[in-house]
């Protein structure tokens, strides 16, 4: 009998002994981990993918097939731990790729969670057609905000927060089911035509019909006052948008809009919301990497410098577009959240005074008849009631940027 264990194993090692493979008749040579010159011809590393966010700024995708340049230092394990002086190739591409995560969650946590209150003011003002103090600047939006916290509680600034991650959840939920059983594209490639960029905008005008009733579920629990409103359950959003469908179990009113008509203002509101990110987005970051590819050479530039303009020029470009879109939109906005909001017979706190609670009665037709009343009534201005929320928003965010950037430079700077 022969024995189990083949010969030439090893352990790890082992990598088979020149023998001939049964129905193969192919001699395979014993190959061993310690072999690190040997490992160049069966460990090949494939090339990135054209658009791919692996790449860095000043990098380009290498052609199918072309090997990447060898450096003559010698092999590529002299850049690990123990092997070679100088930072490690590995532990700075793992603090790398956390320091990049940690950014992106603090951007997150900003966008969604400190920036809440502001949201919530926005909201309130811009729904309360009885406002005499439209709020335009953030000196009169934080005394507010003071009061509701010194009246009501927390909570009354933190109301409804669960519900926009719903809402978030079932807008990336709708686009992604509705790309995979039809042949809508959820990205435009590079090579971009006409045709491709509306059928990418009729998959994003379907989503947002998709997720309009639980938006407007949302809309309400945000803007609803906590003096006379009950504690709502996480899921609440998504009960009272299915029975908005389906018209059961949500109060209401004659003067309740019907969905059909709420289609069209949504739908144009989300639409040009993310053409204009879109565009700005690009802009800004065509901007900022001919700015650092004037002032940071590639001969010249440091690792912190190299892996800052890594991550940052993203971050900062999708501020930009943001801040760009929503101060653009923000009349169009208004009508929005007035038109969604008529008939549910919801409770919203004065923003005038700071304690007391206001119904919401108003009698707009539709989106056209929504402006005029606006126009007429409140003037120009009354379009930007709570203005100053936004303000107070994209300053926390621009602020958490910068702290964020700074520890990441210090962290990055002492690990050399």
């Amino acid at each position: 009998m022969h024995p189990r264990r083949p010969d030439g194993f090893d352990g790890l090692g082992y990598r088979g002994s020149a023998r001939d493979e049964r129905g193969f008749g192919v001699a395979f040579p014993a190959r061993s981990f310690s072999a690190g010159s040997d490992l160049g011809h069966w460990v090949t590393t494939p090339p990135d993918i054209p658009g791919s966010r692996n790449l860095h700024w000043g990098e380009k995708t290498p052609p199918y097939g072309v090997p990447a340049p060898s450096t003559p230092e010698g092999p590529a394990e002299e850049a690990f731990p123990g092997r070679g002086g100088g930072v490690p190739a590995q532990s700075s591409e793992q603090l790398s790729r956390f320091a990049g995560f940690g950014i992106g969650l603090a951007s997150l946590f900003t966008e969604n969670v400190l920036a809440h209150p502001c949201i919530v003011l926005r909201r309130q003002c811009q729904v309360n057609y009885h406002a005499r103090h439209y709020h335009l600047t953030p000196f009169t939006v934080i005394n507010i905000m003071y009061s509701f916290n010194k009246t009501q509680g927390p909570r009354a600034l933190w109301k409804g927060m669960g519900s926009t991650f719903i809402v978030q959840g079932v807008t990336l939920g709708a686009e992604g089911i509705i790309s995979e059983f039809t042949p809508l594209p959820r990205e435009v490639s590079h090579k971009w035509n006409p045709k491709h960029i509306g059928e990418h905008l009729l998959l994003k005008s379907l989503t947002y019909m998709v997720a309009m009733p639980f938006y407007s579920a949302s809309l309400i629990e945000t803007v609803q006052s906590e003096i006379i409103g009950d504690n709502t359950g996480i899921l609440e959003c998504v009960k009272e948008g299915i029975g908005r469908v389906i018209g059961m179990g949500v109060p209401h009113s004659k003067r309740l809009l019907p969905l059909l008509s709420l289609i069209f203002p949504t739908v144009l509101h989300g639409v040009l919301h993310y053409v204009i990110s879109s565009i700005i987005q690009k802009f800004v970051l065509l901007i900022l990497k001919r700015k650092t590819y004037a002032s940071h050479p590639a001969e010249s530039t440091s690792p912190v410098q190299s892996m800052l303009d890594a991550y940052f020029p993203e971050l900062i470009a999708n501020f930009a577009a943001s801040l760009c879109s929503d101060v653009i939109l923000y009349p169009l906005e208004t009508v929005l959240h007035r038109l969604h909001i008529q008939g549910t017979r919801t409770i919203i706190d004065n923003t005038d005074l700071g304690y007391e609670v206001l119904p919401i009665n108003t009698q707009y037709e539709g989106m056209r008849d929504c402006i005029n009343t606006i126009k007429q009534e409140e003037g120009m201005l009354g379009f930007y009631k709570g203005f100053g929320a936004v303000i107070i928003q994209y300053t926390l965010h621009a602020a958490v940027l910068q702290i964020t950037k700074i520890i990441y430079s210090t962290l990055l700077q002492n690990s050399v």
